[in-house]
Formats: C-alpha cells, structure tokens, sequence
C-alpha cells in the first residue's frame, strides 16, 4: 500500500536530540535568571555598592544567552544527525537485506559483528528466518519438482495404453482395462497423499483428545489381512495413551507406521509390535518390525518426500507412492510433535513417536 512520505527517522531523531538539548539549555537558563539575577540588586550602585547591578547583567547575559541557545540548537542538529546515522546504520543494514530476499535473494546474510544489543538481535532473528525460508522455499520446490514428476508418470503410461489400443484393436481387452485402473488407481492414491500432506502442513483441523492406544488397534485391524497375507505377526500393546489432536490424521499416521513396518519387512516370519503408552507429559507410539538390515546413512531421507532407499522399494501391489513416512513426518509435526526412526541392529526399524499429552 502506498503512503504519502514522511521524515525520515533519522530526521526525526536529529530533530529530537537538537529539541531536548534545546530545552535542557533553555531551562538552564531560566534557573540562572530565576536563581542569580534575581538576586543583583537594581540599584545604580550594584550588589554591596559594586557595580554591575541588574541592568547591566541582564544587558551582557540576554545576547550571550541567545547566542548560546543558538550554538546548542546548531550542535544538536549536527550531532543528533551524526549520532542518529551511527544508531541507524544496522537498520539500514536489515533494510537491504529485507529488500534482496523480497527482490527473491534468500542466500544473503546480515551476519552482523559487535556485541549483543537489540539490533544484533533483530539481524540474527532475520538471519535465522532467511535460512528458514529458503530451506522452506527450497524443499517446496523439490517437493513440487517430485510430484510433478510422479504424477506425469502414470499419466504417460495411461497415455501410452490408450495409444496403443488405437494402433491394435485386436488386442486383449480386459489386459488393457485392468492395466490403466491400476495405473488409474495408483494416480488416485498420489493426488490423496498429496492433498492429506498439504493438509497436515497447514495444520487447519480441529482437536479433539483422542486415545493413540484405540487408534493403534483400529490400524491393527484393518491392516491384519495384509500382515496374514505376508505371514507376519502384529502385536499391539500398551495402555490408555491420551493426545490433542485430529483423530482422522492420527489414524493415517498410525496406520502409515503400520503398514510400513508390514510391507517393508521379512518375507515370512517376521514381526510387527505397536506399543503404546504415556510417559510424564508426552504420549509415547513406538512401531517396531523386524526386516533387512537399514544403512544409517538412508534413515534420514526416509522421511522425504519421494525418496526411497534401494533396499525398500517395492514393485508389488503395494508399491505406495513414495509420500508414507513424509506424511507420518507432517502429521507429527502438525500436532507438536517429534518423530524418531532408529535401526534396528538385527534388522528393520524402531520408529518412536511423542506427542503432547492429556490429562
């Protein structure tokens, strides 16, 4: 929004110093005439018949008190502008740098010197915010980058079974239907992660005290056919875990966890165990599944968006899209909360989450 201009702080300063010097001076000599002069005599013989009386003082101390007056306000105009520029120069400072990141320079740095003071605060707060924002602006940009690579890849898929169908009439059918729902399908599932991560990132739900011992049953249930299928055993232990937060983006989480720990397990014989329990403050969820061992080098990017270790991607009908552990990771985030993957030495993960706890 555009303003009318106005005077410069550093004018206003200056303005300032030269005011209060200005009134400290006046009133200076408002004491001296109230307090000495008063005092001389007004009599032609003066003060114990010496000479000057009143007349004669006030005829010399009016010019040089002006004159005086004169010399302050000068000097407050000259040294408030001095003194002013010099306060300001780390404003000016902060100013540029905030012109460069609006102009879409997010690399610069104030990096300020000297000691500690408020304005070595403000440039180190905006320093700390600079390198947020562009770690912010660059990881939104990967993501986008990512799913615009993934979702371009089922569609040329779709793109290529439709052409060619076109081509050959004679060719099977049903092959083709079954193969572009299943690409269809996996195109659905990408634009739902996508929409539930952005969700999450914003963290606009409602909270409401859920049990993460009840939500950690109810994925347990629903996901028991699959561990069945695969021949893994899940356990769920623990007791009455109580959290703030949105019961539907919980239960994604969990159910994330779970299913992650049954997909990317042993082919057979393998475990899952969901425990859950209450710890001071905080509401503790722990998933641990056996499985081939995890270089702790990988661990870090697992929560990623689209980043996949070679050991853990999958090219059966539970492939996922890349986003499960990203969304477990924003979720937790959205709720206040930390999430911790660790290797286990034998094999698989343990992956702990904490959230805020309730009464």
């Amino acid at each position: 929004m555009r303003r009318r201009p106005g005077l410069s702080v550093r004018l206003k300063l200056t303005l300032s110093y030269a005011g209060f010097l200005a009134v400290a001076g006046a009133l200076l000599l408002t004491v001296v005439w109230a307090f000495v002069l008063r005092y001389v005599p007004d009599t032609p013989k003066g003060l114990l018949g010496i000479a000057p009386n009143r007349y004669l003082l006030v005829r010399t101390f009016v010019p040089a008190a002006a004159l005086a007056m004169v010399f302050l306000l000068l000097f407050g105009l000259a040294g408030g502008w001095f003194l002013a520029g010099r306060m300001l120069a780390p404003l000016t400072r902060v100013t540029a740098a905030a012109r460069m990141a609006g102009k879409g320079s997010l690399s610069h740095r104030i990096r300020m010197e000297g000691r500690q003071d408020e304005f070595r605060e403000l440039a180190d707060a905006f320093d700390t915010m600079l390198e947020q924002l562009e770690s912010h602006v660059a990881e939104q940009q990967r993501f986008a980058a990512n799913a615009s690579h993934e979702l371009r890849t089922p569609l040329a898929i779709s793109q290529t079974l439709l052409d060619v169908a076109r081509k050959d009439p004679t060719r099977d059918r049903d092959e083709l239907l079954a193969r572009l729902q299943a690409v269809n399908t996996r195109a659905i599932d990408l634009t739902e992660a996508l929409l539930l991560l952005s969700r999450s990132d914003r963290g606009n739900f409602t909270r409401q005290s859920v049990d993460l011992s009840l939500v950690a049953e109810e994925a347990a249930e629903t996901l028991l056919p699959l561990a069945e299928q695969r021949g893994i055993t899940l356990d769920v232990t623990g007791g009455a875990t109580r959290t703030s937060g949105s019961a539907e983006l919980l239960l994604r989480m969990v159910t994330n966890l779970v299913q992650n720990a049954i997909v990317h397990n042993l082919p057979a014989g393998g475990t899952v165990t969901v425990h859950t329990e209450a710890q001071h403050d905080a509401s503790v969820l722990r998933v641990e599944n056996t499985g081939h061992p995890v270089p702790p080098e990988l661990v870090p990017t697992l929560t990623e968006p689209f980043r996949r270790g070679t050991e853990r991607v999958r090219t059966d009908e539970h492939a996922g899209v890349g986003l499960g552990l990203a969304i477990v990771h924003s979720i937790v985030r959205a709720h206040d909360g930390t999430l911790a993957l660790v290797p286990r030495p034998a094999g698989g993960l343990l992956v702990t989450v904490r959230l805020p706890g309730t009464p």
